[in-house]
């Protein structure tokens, strides 16, 4: 038997129904039929009067998900308010401003070079600067802070930095056998480097200046490299 107290418990619907969402669509449907009514009018017919709104609406998105990515935000800005002026242009020539059996050359010439302003504005908000290529000297402290995470030897000065005095006391430097792993591979990688430039193989000194690492390090470490 169901209570009365659990039938008058509205049932809560599977689907919820956004009433933001619902409005964007309605716009959106809107905005892509004056486009498509405004590309025909400009002597634009079948499949690309269509293609129009759709190039529009695609330049937004990319625009959209560029300033939403923090990276670059004048170009995002600069090619969202491109293509919201297209949109916004054929909203109002369609609303009666503009008679449409008989467009002006002025607007065919712009409609029919928007595919290519819209070609460049997708190309370069989809293809974006390449990072920047990574310091060797941070590079160089990160691996020397593994080193000393593991409790052999005290963080160690970055390479641009002078060579402790030999006064201080020895430290304590690991067999080669238990050096990192990402250490050594880092030092064979200029080791590589300094042969292909010099023709010779690199020496010691050399290696502790390009690793920023001590001396008995070093000598560790290109005990590995023979």
């Amino acid at each position: 038997m169901i209570s009365v107290a659990e039938r008058s418990v509205p049932r809560a619907l599977p689907v919820r129904v956004d009433a933001v969402l619902v409005q964007a669509v309605i716009a959106a449907a809107l905005s892509f039929a004056h486009l498509h009514d405004l590309a025909v009018a400009a002597g634009q017919d079948g499949w690309k009067a269509w293609a129009y709104p759709i190039s529009v609406d695609l330049l937004l998105v990319a625009a959209w998900r560029r300033l939403r990515s923090g990276e670059s935000k004048a170009a995002g800005w600069c090619w969202f308010l491109v293509a919201l002026t297209a949109s916004l242009g054929a909203n109002i020539a369609t609303a009666g401003l503009l008679d449409l059996h008989h467009v002006p050359a002025s607007l065919r010439i712009v409609v029919a070079g928007w595919p290519a302003v819209a070609f460049l504005g997708g190309t370069l908000l989809a293809h974006g600067p390449a990072d920047p290529a990574p310091d060797p000297r941070e590079q160089n402290d990160e691996l020397a802070n593994e080193v000393a995470q593991q409790g052999s030897l005290p963080a160690p000065a970055a390479a641009s930095r002078p060579v402790a005095p030999a006064s201080h006391p020895a430290l304590a430097v690991p067999p080669p056998d238990r050096l990192p792993t990402a250490l050594v591979d880092h030092a064979r990688k200029v080791a590589a480097e300094h042969r292909t430039r010099t023709g010779a193989p690199i020496d010691t000194d050399t290696l502790r200046a390009r690793l920023g690492v001590p001396g008995p390090l070093a000598e560790a470490i290109a005990a590995q490299l023979t």
